[in-house]
């Protein structure tokens, strides 16, 4: 049972992270042994004085010292000292944070607005936070009233003013009264991303993707291997297997607009999007533009988004390669010491 819970709550963790793209223009980096962070020209703007720092979002980044997350703004003072065993980035003005076992959220100035009794609590999205209580999950408003019960298998934030949840191993939308407006009958789908939400019908292994609008109706048929969510209008797909496939993109219409070519690519952000050729240590990563060319060539070890214009590569391997970040010419702004 334990085992269980734990499963829901790292794949909700996962999907958060491939889901979103947090636009950014304070960037950490690791000079000596601390972190501080740099602008869009490479100007260190915080001065390195933190033991793990992560990115800016909504104003406000996490810091780790002693195995303890806070907070800072983005002056680099800290609003809330280290103290908590987890917390998720502030969105919407709160945050979720685990303090001596007992789930809560804090507002900016790190006062506690109120508390959950969950085994799991997540960030606000679109006036909603997710909880997980043993196995099921729910929502809370920003008062802190459970307004959607944990009845739920799986879910996920509030995109597009609707949410993906799992109800009798199916999935299907939900509104925030926590009606369904899509009925769970799909094999597996994911958040609504410009309108469009991609679906798998069939199993993991055999099954086919496509793509439905907000009512549900199917707009581009089943018949990819793997799709992915669309982003800037581009929605990423593969035709054959994980291991032996390749990736593509199609547009809204379900117009191939890039060739499935490459072993390995991810959505766009910031107008480019990171693909790769190759196997193993082999495999190289570069940048395209939205009709296909290549505009940063393939020579970083791995794949990174663009974020407010800049992206953090490696040329090279761990111990002797350059790291750092690049902005969208492909040229150094800033290699970490």
């Amino acid at each position: 049972m334990k085992n269980r819970a734990n499963k829901i709550a790292i794949t909700a963790i996962l999907a958060g992270i491939f889901s979103v793209s947090v636009a950014q223009d304070l960037f950490p980096v690791k000079s000596g042994t601390n972190f501080g962070y740099i602008n869009k020209e490479g100007k260190m703007v915080i001065e390195p004085k933190f033991e793990r720092a992560f990115d800016f979002v909504d104003g406000y980044a996490q810091i780790k010292e002693e195995e303890k997350v806070g907070f800072i703004d983005r002056t680099g003072k800290i609003i809330a000292e280290p103290q908590f065993e987890r917390a998720t980035d502030f969105k919407e003005g709160l945050a979720a944070v685990k303090k001596g076992g007992q789930w809560q959220y804090i507002d900016p100035a790190g006062n506690t607005k109120f508390t959950v009794e969950c085994n799991f609590a997540y960030a606000f999205s679109d006036g909603l936070a997710r909880i997980q209580v043993g196995n099921m999950m729910g929502y809370v408003d920003k008062s802190g009233k459970i307004v959607i019960e944990p009845k739920f298998e799986g879910a996920y934030d509030f995109s597009e003013d609707m949410a993906r949840v799992k109800k009798n191993g199916k999935w299907g939308f939900i509104d925030k009264s926590g009606v369904f407006i899509i009925q769970p009958i799909y094999d597996m789908v994911w958040d609504f991303s410009d309108g469009l939400s991609n679906f798998r019908k069939g199993d993991e292994r055999n099954g086919k993707w496509g793509y439905i609008d907000k009512t549900g109706k199917v707009v581009i048929e089943a018949q990819y291997d793997k799709a992915f969510p669309f982003s800037e209008g581009r929605g990423l797909i593969r035709v054959g297997d994980f291991k032996d496939g390749k990736y593509g993109y199609i547009d809204k219409t379900g117009k191939i607009v890039v060739e499935p070519q490459f072993d390995g690519a991810y959505n766009f952000s910031d107008g480019l999007a990171c693909v790769a050729t190759g196997d193993g240590p082999s495999r190289k990563w570069g940048y395209i533009d939205k009709d296909g060319k290549m505009v940063i060539a393939r020579q970083f070890s791995y794949r990174a988004d663009f974020s407010g214009g800049l992206a953090k590569v490696r040329i090279g391997d761990f111990r002797t390669g350059t790291e750092g970040y690049i902005n969208k010419t492909g040229q150094f702004v800033y290699e970490f010491k």
